[in-house]
């Protein structure tokens, strides 16, 4: 249903070494580069990092998050280790979240700018 995000940032070359560590625990990787846009993905670029100058840092209580399908719970996890030897924080360590309706594993980071960005999946056990 969607084609592709992005994210507003304050310094493009930061959130690029950021995005760059942390996405690729996922398999994505660096396919377009513009004076004030990044564009990251596996075969075109799915989410996207866009310069905003004297953007102020994300709010907590936004609740505004974006959440990124992972293969596995290793990838999770690497995807949480990535975002946080980045320059990212925690926002949930990598863990089984168990609903009425599903039970999936999940890890939520906050970037720089306070973006929170999630990776999930869902295993079989």
């Amino acid at each position: 249903m969607i084609d592709h995000i992005s994210v507003g940032v304050s310094n493009l070359e930061r959130s690029a070494k950021f995005y760059e560590t942390t996405l690729a625990a996922l398999g994505l990787t660096c396919l377009v580069v513009r004076p004030r846009t990044i564009g990251f993905g596996k075969a075109y670029p799915e989410f996207w990092i866009n310069l905003r100058e004297g953007m102020p840092r994300m709010a907590p209580e936004s609740g505004v998050h974006i959440c990124l399908r992972a293969k596995t719970t290793a990838e999770v996890d690497a995807f949480h280790a990535a975002a946080l030897s980045a320059g990212g924080a925690s926002d949930g360590a990598p863990g089984i979240r168990p609903h009425d309706r599903v039970r999936y594993y999940a890890a939520f980071v906050t970037d720089p700018d306070g973006n929170r960005i999630e990776a999930v999946t869902f295993p079989a056990e």
